[in-house]
């Protein structure tokens, strides 16, 4: 299904203009260039292209482990009609939480908290069960 196709997209939000920006080629900061896509408009452009889920990646709260931008995921998840996932920026198991109930989101990625062994993922799930969240086992 189009589930199977998945868009990632590295977003910045651009204190100067108030916005969200798209920005390309995020894994070498030499080629990093932001791009004329404002990120809510990309997110519908890629959905109208086929994507079957956006994995949105908050660069500026990427590795700060202070919590996911919760404005930008809730404007996020008013334009997408497809599972949208959640990246950048978990550093505690509310931030998870809150990224379900606050934005609606449908999945939360993090990285380092997991690596690291900082939140252990079954405890974690469990924690979320407690509070209303639905997860799969």
């Amino acid at each position: 299904g189009v589930q199977c196709v998945v868009v990632g997209i590295d977003s910045y939000f651009d204190a100067q203009s108030g916005h969200y920006q798209v920005k390309q080629f995020t894994g070498d900061e030499s080629r990093t260039r932001t791009t004329a896509w404002h990120t809510l408009d990309w997110i519908q452009e890629a959905q109208q292209r086929g994507a079957g889920e956006i994995v949105l990646n908050v660069m500026n709260q990427d590795g700060m482990r202070q919590g996911y931008d919760l404005e930008q995921l809730a404007l996020a998840r008013y334009v997408c009609k497809v599972p949208l996932i959640a990246s950048g920026g978990a550093g505690a198991m509310a931030h998870f939480r809150d990224a379900f109930t606050v934005a609606d989101v449908d999945g939360a990625l993090a990285a380092s908290v997991f690596h690291k062994g900082i939140i252990p993922i079954p405890e974690l799930k469990r924690w979320l069960r407690t509070q209303g969240v639905a997860i799969r086992d």
